[in-house]
């Protein structure tokens, strides 16, 4: 009979606990981190109305860039929901790019937070990653209003900077690293996200083209492909390429919204965000017309055709350019 010292038997009862704390520590922490990677099994997205292995995951909303040199872009193309509006009084705009089911390989170029943004990311309950921000908003966003990872904070650490494309241009970002630093600031990563009604039947039913919208030099227009009964976009007269898959950006779904802006100083406007006004939604290469309404900065962007109906969408992504209006 092999006999084993009090002292043996102390170490072994203690290394195999270690093992199984560490296993269990593991088992947890991937469960959680994989909330921003696939899950197990797929369910359909309640934002993009797609059936998806992320889609019990909570959104992250992510600020890129519009501007000329950070062309093209990388991600935008697997968005699930995209808000763009104008930011200057010259007409640059800026976009947030929301995932759930999407998950590109790369993410940029990521640009600074504009304050008429924040609600829309608070309105899907979305984790929201900048570069930094306008000062007002820097103040918010330090006080909690909305989970947040500032690339101001983690620069080289969960953002990194790309060779060859000038500052403040440069700065990309991925889901494994928004994962770690969401995990890590104790974020929630399940759960939340806006719910939007989907038809399931889907098949062209005209051939209305959306209006272009924006200035000359940011100026997008949405063509419809009947053939695919999608929309494909074009930026600057130009087919937008998104860089990760080298193929033009389409979507199901195309809103247009009317609302007003506001000059704060020379660097920005004020867009209206929360409040209501007229709504224009394309799919199916037809439109509907009706309104938006966001009752407060924490409620969803309602969309509801003239008799009041919330207004149904095609499964898949949905581009919201907001036409903001200065007096």
């Amino acid at each position: 009979m092999i006999r084993i010292s009090k002292k043996k038997l102390y170490i072994w009862i203690g290394a195999i606990a270690v093992i199984v704390g560490v296993g269990i520590f593991l088992a947890l922490y991937k469960n959680e981190f994989n909330v921003l990677g696939p899950e197990k099994e797929k369910t359909i997205s309640p934002l993009s109305g797609k059936e998806c292995e992320n889609a019990g995951s909570r959104p992250l909303a992510v600020m890129v860039s519009s501007d000329k040199e950070a062309r093209p872009l990388s991600g935008i193309g697997e968005a699930d929901m995209v808000f763009e509006m104008p930011v200057v009084e010259n007409g640059f705009t800026r976009m947030m790019a929301v995932f759930q089911c999407g998950r590109p390989e790369e993410i940029g170029s990521v640009r600074s937070s504009r304050l008429d943004f924040v609600p829309l990311a608070l309105g899907l309950d979305a984790i929201y990653a900048h570069f930094g921000g306008e000062h007002t908003v820097l103040e918010e966003l330090n006080n909690g209003a909305i989970d947040n990872i500032d690339g101001l904070k983690y620069d080289e650490i969960y953002y990194y900077r790309k060779a060859g494309i000038p500052r403040p241009h440069n700065s990309f970002t991925n889901f494994t690293l928004l994962g770690e630093i969401s995990s890590k600031l104790g974020y929630k990563l399940s759960g939340g996200g806006g719910s939007y009604p989907h038809e399931k039947e889907r098949k062209s039913r005209g051939e209305i083209q959306p209006p272009s919208v924006f200035s000359e030099n940011f100026r997008v227009e949405w063509k419809y492909n009947k053939d695919a009964n999608s929309y494909l976009r074009s930026r600057s007269s130009k087919p937008e390429i998104d860089k990760n898959t080298n193929k033009q950006v389409e979507t199901k779904n195309v809103v247009v919204i009317e609302t007003s802006a506001s000059p704060v100083n020379k660097d920005y406007i004020r867009v209206k965000t929360v409040g209501s006004g007229s709504a224009a939604v394309y799919r199916d290469g037809i439109v509907i017309n009706g309104s938006w309404e966001k009752k407060d900065d924490h409620a969803k962007m309602f969309f509801y055709n003239k008799d009041g109906k919330e207004i149904d969408f095609a499964p898949g992504s949905i581009w919201v350019e907001i036409d903001a209006h200065l007096p």
